[in-house]
């Protein structure tokens, strides 16, 4: 990669660039924000390919193809109903909710109320963050893991709160040491924002875990909030487990979900939540007062991605499967050695020794075109790793493979050679 686009990577991820009049101020809870790596690495990403590069991009979770085509053709059939084009109801169509509810009773025999608890969403990242604002108020504390998907902790950042990081470790397979958590700081919590499978970990939590958690809420009136984006991006036998299967927890917590993974409809920009209905109740009020809800026809498009049959389901799995272990078995000639994810569309992988994270993106970006997610872009937790996205064929990856091994990038136990 020329020096130009190096120049121009270094400046967009440590440099903050406004341009404007002086007497123009951001408010604080924009101020506090840091930068958003995603929105960077878009940026370079562009100018990379002004450039002539071909990218080969494994940094964001957007997945590769089109939604399947029962989806895309009853999305083309409601376009025809009129009704359709006006607003649609803010709590969503009755349809899709009784669609997400009874997706619930198939897959986690779990029994939810259409009207009050479940609600769609614009995606999961709108739902989440406009749930810290629903509920954070200034100085409020808020437990969140770190690493974690970036809008568990900047929503409540943006509200005012007070993150409390929990540190995440490998040793202990990325999950949540309740008990390294100070008395004080849990009596104080209000949310505990939390996500298995996990992204960026690629961690699984097994059930016991969950119950812990709920027992740990309920002892401290701590709100839960989990987030099962890849339920069903689940391998070799494994089952994920809904937050809302442990008794006693849709008393104090609510769960998301979004089609964007497993249906390929990230462009959509659909989810939903589903638990607590007051707590459901309040997100409600405050989306009122911010949006109009889903485009309707989209709605119909999500209801029949949710009852599409077991086979669909099975063939996304094993796509991603095949890629996560065609990657590992490449990436293991390259002296890393990944144990196999049983979930998510991702691996999670250690930088050489001796480099961070942001660091060793940029040195794999600028000499071979590949993209890959430093981990800080996830939390102080995530620092010493990068993710990858599985969401290129075998052909792509291998490509990005033969790039690394020709730019002398291994996994070496000193240097980064």
């Amino acid at each position: 990669m020329n020096a130009t686009i190096v120049v121009y990577v270094h400046s967009c991820l440590y440099q903050s660039v406004a341009m404007s009049v002086n007497w123009i101020s951001r408010a604080d809870r924009v101020k506090a924000l840091p930068t958003y790596v995603f929105a960077r690495l878009d940026e370079l990403k562009a100018r990379a390919r002004e450039q002539g590069i071909d990218l080969i991009d494994l940094g964001m979770g957007n997945p590769d193809g089109s939604a399947p085509e029962p989806v895309i053709q009853a999305a083309i059939e409601a376009l025809s109903i009129g009704q359709n084009h006006g607003y649609p109801p803010f709590e969503g169509t009755a349809s899709f909710r009784r669609a997400i509810t009874n997706w619930y009773k198939r897959g986690y025999n779990v029994d939810l109320n259409s009207d009050s608890e479940a609600l769609p969403l614009l995606g999961s990242k709108e739902g989440l963050t406009h749930l810290a604002l629903a509920y954070i108020n200034p100085g409020d504390v808020v437990l969140v893991p770190s690493p974690s998907y970036p809008p568990h902790f900047r929503g409540p950042l943006i509200a005012g709160g007070k993150i409390h990081p929990l540190i995440l470790k490998a040793e202990q397979n990325w999950l949540i040491d309740l008990s390294a958590i100070p008395e004080e700081v849990a009596r104080q919590a209000k949310i505990l924002y939390f996500n298995y499978p996990s992204n960026p970990t690629t961690a699984t939590a097994p059930r016991e875990f969950f119950e812990e958690v709920v027992a740990f809420a309920r002892h401290y009136e701590i709100m839960l909030v989990h987030d099962l984006c890849y339920a069903e991006l689940a391998f070799d036998g494994y089952q994920p487990t809904s937050l809302l299967e442990i008794p006693g927890a849709k008393e104090i917590g609510v769960e998301f979900h979004t089609l964007s993974k497993t249906y390929n409809m990230a462009g959509w920009r659909v989810g939903f939540v589903v638990g607590n209905s007051d707590i459901i109740q309040g997100l409600r009020t405050l989306k009122t007062n911010l949006d109009y809800g889903i485009f309707a026809a989209i709605q119909t498009a999500a209801e029949t991605a949710l009852q599409l049959p077991d086979i669909y389901i099975k063939q996304v799995q094993d796509r991603y499967r095949d890629r996560r272990d065609f990657l590992i078995q490449e990436f293991a000639r390259l002296g890393w050695k990944i144990p196999p994810s049983k979930a998510t569309m991702y691996l999670w992988v250690p930088c050489p020794v001796g480099s961070n994270s942001t660091d060793f993106a940029l040195d794999v970006l600028e000499k071979t075109g590949v993209v890959v997610t430093p981990g800080n872009a996830f939390g102080e937790g995530g620092e010493g790793y990068v993710r990858i996205s599985l969401i290129a064929d075998r052909d792509r990856l291998g490509e990005a493979v033969r790039r690394l091994k020709q730019a002398g990038i291994r996994y070496q136990p000193e240097v980064l050679v």
